[in-house]
């Protein structure tokens, strides 16, 4: 596919550095204060999703990339050279990494230029999303007498796949292989009701839970909570809520802050639950 003097091709683990350029123009890459987060995550996408750059003669001017969820397609990246936008790159990249694939999911930034596009593809905003921050010892005791066991992947992605009928092995085999990694499985009496993934972040002291899936019919507060808690050692954590997460009060009572939001764009309502997943905002 042509455009002017750029053509959209398969991106290849050569391209991850150029790649990673385009991220740190748009502030989606950066130092490495505690460990490399964003280079295993392009190169994840890369070799397991349709991943897509906009080449032209002096280099790579834009990155696209989907993966399936499951539940559709999940764009996880677009990005335009800050200098290149207005060229209908970004466009033509979103369609080529889409094809003909629904249901559609993304997380759009603030910047107002992207809700259009979105929209066009296809997509609408169906609510908030918000990356929420704060100490582990500050979240409500709400769990009482849950259990939280280390995992091996493969069992976490056999709970998720029984709980909803999806296969994520290969994503959560990346997740586990992520710095710091903690997998691990929420227990109530023998009965696992919860599995996540936590890890360390490029910059900064807050932990992540990178991803937390809780099992249908069970309240999800507690689990979440303790999820949070497991995942922060004692330390700051980070998480992403949909904005209805009946979580997100009791953690701002307790101290938590919105550090950033976007908006949870999909091609129809219902694809997710927002109660029972706090996703990863790439990968969903």
């Amino acid at each position: 596919m042509t455009g002017r003097r750029w053509s959209i091709r398969a991106a290849t683990l050569d391209d991850v550095a150029q790649i990673r350029s385009i991220l740190a123009e748009h502030g989606n890459d950066g130092p490495i204060e505690n460990a490399d987060i964003v280079g295993p995550y392009v190169a994840h996408l890369v070799t397991n999703g349709r991943a897509l750059v906009a080449d032209e003669d002096h280099g790579l001017v834009a990155f696209g990339a989907t993966v399936a969820t499951g539940r559709g397609r999940h764009l996880a990246d677009l990005f335009v050279r800050t200098d290149q936008i207005g060229r209908g790159i970004g466009r033509s990249l979103l369609d080529a990494a889409f094809g003909d694939d629904w249901p559609r999911t993304t997380f759009a930034s603030d910047d107002p230029r992207a809700l259009p596009v979105y929209i066009r593809a296809g997509m609408f905003p169906l609510g908030i999303c918000l990356y929420m921050e704060g100490p582990a010892a500050s979240i409500p005791r709400l769990d009482g007498d849950l259990a939280v066991e280390a995992a091996d992947p493969s069992r976490v992605a056999d709970l998720e796949r029984e709980w909803t009928g999806i296969d994520r092995s290969v994503d959560h085999a990346h997740w586990a292989s992520q710095a710091e990694s903690d997998v691990f499985v929420i227990v109530d009496a023998g009965r696992a009701i919860a599995v996540g993934h936590a890890r360390a972040r490029q910059v900064g002291r807050a932990r992540a839970l990178n991803r937390l899936v809780v099992a249908p019919a069970v309240s999800p507060v507690p689990p979440i909570l303790a999820a949070l808690r497991r995942a922060g050692r004692g330390g700051p954590v980070m998480a992403t809520f949909l904005g209805t997460n009946a979580a997100v009060r009791p953690l701002l009572d307790g101290g938590f802050r919105i550090v950033d939001r976007d908006t949870f764009m999909a091609s129809e309502p219902g694809l997710v639950d927002p109660d029972r997943l706090l996703p990863n905002s790439g990968l969903l």
